[in-house]
């Protein structure tokens, strides 16, 4: 498309004032000043780039709602932290790559913020001179991170565990089985934040269902409910909805041992809280990486998988008030269950 049919049509008047100057046949050194004038006010609101200078750019998944709101919300954070307008590319799996490649570098596009799995997956096809932050995609293996920046939507365990202690300060030990092909990384900041908050984390291996149901089996044949605790991340292996959910939460009513979830939807099913996505800080700090790359002449310190820590948190009073915990330690939620 020509540059100038990209130019808005929201400027009609000056344009038609200027025509009117260009009739002053005897006035040509002002007819010169108005053309000047009004390039300059075109470059300067042109909502995709602005010449000599390097951009951001935005791809996510072209899907309705109600997922296409979280990722406007990201895009929304994203214009918030560079304080302008990005352009941003809507993507599926019959994209035409090489027409994307050729709009990006048109648009002198240096960084691309790619949204979810469809946007991950399109943007290891880009030119290798576009740089790459990922973000808005659940737990993704390791070797798919391809050295670039990807902020998950698991929120970071030194949060979880911070807010279950603030809840119940006599818990000692944290249970959580996960598939270490998807959550080893996460695993890792875990023990770290366990650590550091004087916490013992508990943690079981489990590659499938089967497997999965007896390490929950034995958590709950060993849990005290007065210091035990278990955590439920994002794992598509040892958190299944319709099997292992039911399984945990049922144990869970039934010995009092509370059970926290890196899933908002498990809080109105019965979990005791959740930390899920703030989605136009998360939007940020993405933009933020991008912009130390920029900054950076293409290089960042930031690679490999990162956690969540753009959070909101979520609450279930039944659960809290079955556990018997103390009322004020569940104020200062951004979300309640059931809903009040």
């Amino acid at each position: 498309m020509d540059y100038c049919q990209k130019i808005s049509p929201d400027i009609p008047a000056p344009i038609v004032y200027a025509n009117s100057l260009f009739r002053l046949r005897e006035k040509g050194v002002i007819a010169l000043c108005v053309v000047l004038f009004f390039c300059s006010v075109l470059a300067a609101t042109s909502p995709v780039w602005s010449a000599g200078e390097d951009t951001i750019a935005v791809i996510y998944p072209d899907i309705g709602e109600p997922y296409r709101d979280i990722f406007d919300e990201m895009i929304k954070g994203v214009e918030d932290k560079v304080g302008t307008r990005v352009t941003s590319y809507p993507v599926s799996s019959d994209t035409d790559i090489a027409k994307l490649k050729a709009s990006l570098l048109y648009q002198k596009t240096r960084v691309v913020i790619a949204l979810g799995r469809q946007g991950m997956k399109t943007a290891t096809a880009l030119d290798k001179d576009i740089q790459v932050v990922v973000g808005g995609v659940l737990t993704v293996p390791e070797n798919e991170a391809r050295g670039q920046p990807v902020i998950t939507l698991s929120p970071d365990p030194a949060l979880l565990f911070t807010r279950m202690k603030a809840l119940m300060p006599m818990t000692k030990r944290i249970f959580v089985v996960y598939d270490p092909n998807f959550n080893g990384w996460l695993i890792k900041l875990a023990k770290d934040a366990a650590s550091a908050q004087g916490l013992e984390l508990m943690a079981y291996q489990a590659q499938d269902l089967r497997s999965a149901v007896r390490s929950y089996q034995e958590i709950f044949s060993a849990a005290d409910g007065r210091s035990d605790v278990l955590w439920l991340p994002q794992d598509p292996t040892t958190v299944e909805d319709s099997s292992i959910l039911p399984l945990v939460l049922q144990n869970s009513w039934n010995q009092g041992v509370a059970v926290f979830s890196s899933n908002f939807g498990h809080v109105r099913r019965g979990v005791l809280f959740s930390l899920y996505p703030d989605n136009e800080a998360l939007g940020m700090s993405l933009a933020g990486l991008a912009e130390g790359i920029l900054n950076s002449g293409g290089e960042s310190g930031k690679r490999g998988m990162m956690s969540l820590r753009d959070v909101q948190s979520a609450v279930n009073l039944r659960t809290a008030k079955h556990l018997g915990l103390n009322p004020v330690r569940l104020k200062n939620f951004d979300m309640t269950f059931p809903e009040q």
